[in-house]
């Protein structure tokens, strides 16, 4: 170590206050070590930058991008947890209170009860009646639709048919006749009387 810094460090041992039961020459060896171990943790940073700087170049090199590399620390990760013995002992005591519950009395009675309901003559019952209750009510819907579309049919025909019948008696009745002769009769006189109509040029002087 150099001279000069030892004397700066010796005088600020005794400028300084001590803590009590420490001399000057045992604060000065604790702050020649102090000043070591700075020293040492300033060079193990230095390396452990140039170290990562480096692992960085061959992963980029290699390909590996950050997400794979956090992805493989998760996963990693979470093989340590269940390999660890705190999870072993949480996974063990978890198979053991399922296996107390599902072989507890309550719950066996509470299987063993539901068990008995399905089977019981009130639910197959009440199963069948929702049933049949479901039946009817597709079997009334489509009996319902059935007669519709027959009755919008029987409209349809008897429409027609009261059309195609209709237009015959109606040129049949006297009324038609009557009005078609009065017609005709005034049709025919106005085609008479353009005949008799003397032309203009016959017409002789006085």
């Amino acid at each position: 170590m150099d001279p000069t810094n030892r004397d700066s460090m010796m005088d600020e041992a005794r400028g300084g206050a001590l803590p009590p039961g420490l001399t000057e020459e045992e604060a000065l060896e604790l702050q020649l070590e102090l000043t070591k171990v700075d020293d040492e943790i300033q060079t193990l940073k230095q390396v452990l930058t140039a170290k990562e700087r480096h692992a960085g170049e061959l992963r980029r090199r290699l390909g590996i991008s950050p997400l794979s590399e956090i992805k493989n620390n998760i996963t990693k990760g979470w093989h340590e947890v269940q390999s660890s013995n705190a999870y072993m002992r949480t996974s063990q005591t978890l198979g053991d209170l399922n296996h107390r519950v599902t072989s507890s009395n309550l719950y066996l009675t509470a299987s063993a009860t539901l068990e008995d309901i399905s089977r019981s003559d009130a639910y197959k019952k009440t199963q069948e009646t929702f049933s049949q209750a479901g039946q009817l009510t597709s079997s009334a819907l489509s009996t319902m639709g059935s007669a519709i579309r027959n009755r919008f049919g029987e409209m349809s025909n008897n429409y027609s048919m009261r059309h195609s019948l209709s237009m015959p008696a109606i040129r049949n009745s006297a009324t038609f006749r009557s009005f078609e002769d009065k017609m005709s009769k005034v049709v025919g006189s106005g085609a008479n009387g353009d005949d008799e109509r003397p032309p203009p040029g016959n017409n002789s002087a006085f």
